[in-house]
Formats: structure tokens, sequence, C-alpha cells
């Protein structure tokens, strides 16, 4: 499922970066809104965070739900994040400065139980996410299923709280409202915006980019590899091949017009299934393929998102059986022509 974590080259131009930068270190006030006044150009380091792992809690209100009764009924509900959940956060200086869209996946903790909720919730209970809304969509949070993008409940009056020391990040309390789309699905719209329960969550974060600034100018830029991309004890099910890190981009040449890029990618099996690796002109192996694409338009480069390369397509042969993503397990698996659980192949 290579859509759970789409790595897919999208390289953040410099330009980008130093916006956002320049953009999110202007000073706040108590009330969390930009000072309109003009800042000076901002010195220090710029990270892009991204969920390493974590758990979220949900305390619900059965009978809101269910719609029976005044009495209140309440459930709760435990979820651990996916390892590397696209979540990006902008740290500057050790500073919060904000979230940017993205998503964080939820897995049902068997240790936990797997809770009995209603409906399509129920239905969707090993699909949800939590996501950063865009601006503008008069919510910041909601819950939704990634499959289908329905949203089940929108996140108000969350708090955001960034230990730099830990690096890790909390959301307290979080109003999970009832969406108009599930309480038009639940038969009952009159209760869309009702409040059906809290939500809090706890985040190991991780860079994924560190931007050195000086007086906003981007100087240098550091992409350090993903950790944990599996849990040695909840691998996915099924075969699951996923870009699990990007070793190196090289530069080999330009004729004025193009530039010729080489891009080195790990693939790594966070299944629990292995993965066909027969070389050709046998087919049952995945293809690699490198895009790359930019963000441009407008005054912050926002307007467009463009591919501007292509590659061929990579074959995949010999899987080596390697740990870049996680604890590579041979055991019961024929190597070199799978890819076998928790094992990775450059």
């Amino acid at each position: 499922m290579l859509k759970k974590m789409l790595i897919a080259l999208t390289l953040c131009l410099l330009v980008l970066l130093g916006s956002y930068a320049v953009q999110s270190a202007k000073a706040r006030n108590r009330g969390g809104e930009l000072n309109q006044k003009t800042a000076d150009p901002p010195t220090g380091t710029l990270q892009k965070m991204i969920v390493e792992n974590g758990s979220v809690t949900m305390d619900l209100d059965v009978s809101r739900l269910n719609g029976a009764g005044s009495a209140t009924q309440n459930l709760q509900a435990h979820f651990a994040i996916g390892a590397n959940s696209f979540f990006p956060v902008l740290v500057f200086n050790d500073l919060l400065r904000g979230p940017m869209p993205g998503s964080m996946a939820l897995v049902p903790s068997r240790s936990r139980g797997i809770p009995a909720l209603p409906g399509t919730l129920g239905a969707s209970l090993k699909q949800l996410v939590v996501e950063k809304l865009p601006s503008g969509q008069g919510f910041d949070l909601a819950v939704r299923d990634s499959n289908t993008g329905f949203t089940f409940f929108n996140i108000q009056g969350h708090q955001y709280d960034y230990n730099p020391a830990a690096q890790s990040l909390a959301i307290n309390n979080g109003r999970l409202l009832i969406s108009k789309e599930f309480a038009n699905a639940l038969g009952r719209p009159s209760d869309a915006g009702a409040t059906a329960g809290t939500i809090s969550i706890g985040a190991a974060m991780q860079p994924a980019e560190i931007t050195q600034l000086a007086n906003g100018q981007p100087q240098s830029l550091v992409m350090p590899p993903l950790q944990h991309a599996l849990s040695p004890g909840a691998p996915n099910p099924g075969p699951d091949v996923i870009v699990g890190d990007i070793e190196d981009v090289d530069d080999q040449g330009n004729n004025a017009t193009q530039v010729g890029l080489a891009i080195g990618t790990d693939s790594c099996n966070i299944g629990d299934t292995p993965v066909d690796w027969f070389a050709l002109p046998q087919t049952d192996h995945p293809v690699v393929p490198q895009n790359l694409y930019r963000m441009s338009g407008g005054a912050d480069n926002t307007e467009r998102f463009e591919q501007i390369g292509q590659s061929w397509m990579k074959h995949t042969f010999e899987a080596l059986e390697e740990s870049v993503c996680a604890t590579c397990n041979t055991s019961g698996c024929q190597t070199g022509t799978h890819l076998c659980p928790g094992c990775s192949d450059p």
C-alpha cells in the first residue's frame, strides 16, 4: 500500500521553506494570532517534524451517538498512531510554530480491546485518521475515514503543547463535534455540531527536514532518515511495500534545459507477509518510479503543485534482507526471491 507512506520524492523548494519560516517565525500574541508588526528576518533552525509514533484516546458518549435517551454512556477507544505518519509541524528555534496539512493514521489498540462503535464509525474503525485541515475549512482538525474521506468528527477547543527536549507533541482538550455528514448518516441531522466526546493525542516527533536560516534565507537543508517505520510487534497485515528511506540524491549534470538526478531508495516490507521479489523476465516484483514535484506560483509559492521530472522504472530483484525500517524477520521466508517481513532492499 504505497499510499500509506507516499514518500513521493517531493523535494520542497528552499524558497518555499524560507517563506514558511519567515511567515511562521513572526511573533504571536496570547490569542495565537500573528502579530501584524513587521518582524526581523529570522535566523536559526527550522525543523519540519512528523510523527514517529504515539497514542490517541477518544472518550465517546455512546448514548449521544446512538440517540438513545439522555443518560450518558461513556466508551473509551484507544489507538496507536501509525509509525512515520505525515502530520507535519513546524518548529523554529525549538518553539512550535504550528501544524501543516497532513494526517496521522489510527491503529486500534488490541491490548486495550477493540471497542464496538455504532454504525459507519465502527465499520471505519481500522482506517480512521486525525487530519489537519487546510485553512478556511472552519475547523483545524477532523477525524475521517482515510479511504473515503468521510468526516465523522470535527475537533474544537484543543491545545498544542510541544516539548523540544523530548521532541514530543501533545494535543489536549479537543472536543469531538459530530459532523454534518455523520449526523445525516445517523439519521439525525439536528445532531450536527453536537459534542460526542473528547480526544487526546500524545506523539513522539522526529525531524523530516532541518533548514538553517540566516536573515530569512535558507543556508542548508538536511533530510534525516526516518526511524521505526515498522513496530516489530505489530506489522501491517499482508504484504506492504513502502519507500522507507531516500539514501541520496546525486546531480548527474545538465544540458542547460534539463538536469539529471539519481535517487537512491530503500524499499521496506512493513507487512507480515513476504513479498515476491523475482527478477526479470518474471514479473512478480514491485517497480519503483522516481518523480519530482515542486510548489510554485503566487507570493508564497503555494498556488500550483507541478511535476518537473519523471524517471524510468526500477524493476526490483534479489532482495538483500536488510534492516533499514525495522527488525528483519527471515524466519520461514525464502530470502532473495522474497522481501521478508520487516526487511528492506536498497
